[in-house]
C-alpha cells in the first residue's frame, strides 16, 4: 500500500510560506537538490493542490530544454514528465490533462483508492491547502520537512486547525551546509 508523505520547506516557527505566499526565504543548493532527487526518484506519483500544480506545470515540462538548464532542472524535469500527477482541486473539475488525475470530491475515498493502487511512496509537494485537507481526513502518513534557519513571525502555517493529536516517529535527520535541517517523520499508528 502506498503512503502519502508531505514534502515541505518550513520556517523554524512552523510556516510554509509568508503571509502573501512568499517563499523567497527558502534555502536550496546543489547539496539539497541531490539529496532530494534520490528520494523523489523512488516515487512515481506527485500530489499537488491546484496552485502548486499550475506553478509546476508552467515550469517543469520544458525546464530541461532551456539552454541554461541546471543538472537539477534536467533531472527533475525528466522525473516530472514521467510521474503520475494527482491534483486536489474543486475548480479544475472535469479537466482532462496528460498523465494527471483531478480529485475534486470524495477526497477520503479517492485518496484511499490511490493508496491501495500504489506500492510506492506518493509525495505531496508543497500545497498548504491540499496538505491541510489531507490532514483533516488523516490521510498523510509522514512528513519530510526541510527546516530553514529563519523565523518568519507570520505566514501560512503547516499545522492548522488540527482536531486530534498526532504522534510522530523520527526516521532520519540531515544537516546541510546552508543551515537547513531535514526531518523525516512517519505517523505512528
Amino acid at each position: 500500500m502506498g503512503k502519502i508523505i508531505s514534502f515541505m520547506h518550513i520556517s523554524l516557527d512552523g510556516f510554509v510560506a509568508g503571509p502573501k505566499g512568499e517563499m523567497n526565504w527558502i534555502k536550496v543548493n546543489e547539496e539539497i537538490f541531490d539529496h532530494v532527487a534520490m528520494r523523489i526518484g523512488k516515487s512515481d506519483t506527485a500530489l499537488y493542490g491546484r496552485v502548486t500544480y499550475q506553478m509546476m506545470e508552467n515550469y517543469w515540462p520544458t525546464a530541461a530544454d532551456k539552454p541554461s538548464a541546471s543538472k537539477h532542472d534536467m533531472e527533475h524535469s525528466k522525473w516530472y514528465n514521467k510521474a503520475q500527477k494527482v491534483v486536489l482541486s474543486k475548480t479544475m473539475k472535469g479537466a482532462v490533462l496528460n498523465n494527471t488525475q483531478i480529485i475534486s470530491d470524495n477526497l477520503s475515498e479517492r485518496i484511499n483508492e490511490l493508496k491501495q493502487q500504489s506500492g510506492k511512496e506518493m509525495l505531496l509537494f508543497g500545497s498548504p491547502s491540499a496538505t491541510h485537507s489531507l490532514m483533516q481526513h488523516n490521510l498523510i502518513d509522514g512528513y519530510w520537512l526541510f527546516v530553514n534557519p529563519i523565523i518568519l513571525g507570520q505566514g501560512i502555517p503547516l499545522f492548522e486547525d488540527l482536531k486530534h493529536k498526532t504522534t510522530l516517529k523520527l526516521l532520519t535527520t540531515k544537516q546541510f551546509t546552508c543551515g537547513v535541517t531535514e526531518l523525516n517523520y512517519i505517523i505512528e499508528s
